[in-house]
C-alpha cells in the first residue's frame, strides 16, 4: 500500500513538474521567427525538466518535460509538427540527468552540499549537453525526411536551433544549479526527497 501511495504521489509531482514545463516554454520563451513559417526560441523549459530528474529521477523528471513541452509544441501552430521530437528529446534529457545524478553521482546518499552541487552541476550540463548536439542533429533529419523541408531550409533551421539550444542550455545550468540546491533542504523537510544511505564525500 505505501509503495502505491508513493507511486502516486510521485506522479503528482510529475504533473507539477510538467505544468512548470508547459507554462515556462510557453509563456517565458522569445521566439525567433525562422523561414517557411518556422522558429526556433530562447527558454528555460529545459531547466524544469533537469529538475524534475534531479528532484523525482530520471523516468519521472523525463516524463514531465516529455509531456509538458509536448503539450506546449501541440498547442502552438508553429511548432504542432514538432511535438513528437520534442517529447523523446526532453525524455532523454531527463534519463541522462537521472543516470547521471542518481545512478553515477548517488546525490540523495549525500549530505556533503559541495558534493550534491557538484553532481546536480554534471548532470545537468550531461543532460543538456547532450541536447544541443541532439535537438539541432534530430531536427534538421525530422524536417527533412518526416516533414518533407527543402534541405537548405532545414540546415538554417539547424544551424540557428544549435546557437539558441545552446544559449538555452547554458542559462538552464545556472538556473537548474541555483534553484536545487537552495530548495533541496525544504524538499527534504517536505519529504519530496528521500535521502538514503549517508555518503559524505
Amino acid at each position: 500500500m505505501e509503495k502505491r501511495n508513493e507511486t502516486v504521489i510521485k506522479l503528482a509531482q510529475t504533473a507539477l513538474m510538467a505544468a512548470l514545463c508547459f507554462v515556462s516554454f510557453t509563456f517565458l520563451q522569445i521566439k525567433i521567427p525562422m523561414p517557411g513559417g518556422d522558429a526556433t526560441s530562447i527558454h528555460i523549459g529545459n531547466a524544469f525538466c533537469v529538475l524534475g530528474a534531479l528532484i523525482l529521477g530520471g523516468w519521472y523528471g523525463g516524463l514531465a518535460g516529455a509531456i509538458g513541452m509536448g503539450i506546449a509544441d501541440i498547442l502552438d501552430p508553429i511548432y504542432i509538427t514538432g511535438a513528437p521530437k520534442t517529447f523523446v528529446l526532453k525524455l532523454c534529457i531527463g534519463l541522462i540527468v537521472g543516470l547521471v545524478a542518481h545512478r553515477i553521482g548517488k546525490i540523495n546518499e549525500s549530505t556533503d552540499k559541495k558534493y550534491i552541487l557538484r553532481w546536480s552541476v554534471i548532470a545537468s550540463v550531461a543532460g543538456l549537453g547532450f541536447n544541443v548536439i541532439a535537438d539541432p542533429l534530430v531536427g534538421y533529419f525530422y524536417k527533412m525526411y518526416i516533414l518533407g523541408q527543402p534541405q537548405q531550409m532545414a540546415e538554417v533551421l539547424a544551424k540557428w536551433s544549435t546557437a539558441t539550444t545552446f544559449i538555452n542550455a547554458v542559462v538552464s545550468v545556472v538556473l537548474v544549479g541555483v534553484l536545487y540546491n537552495a530548495l533541496r533542504p525544504v524538499l527534504l523537510k517536505m519529504g519530496m526527497i528521500r535521502q538514503t544511505k549517508v555518503k559524505t564525500a
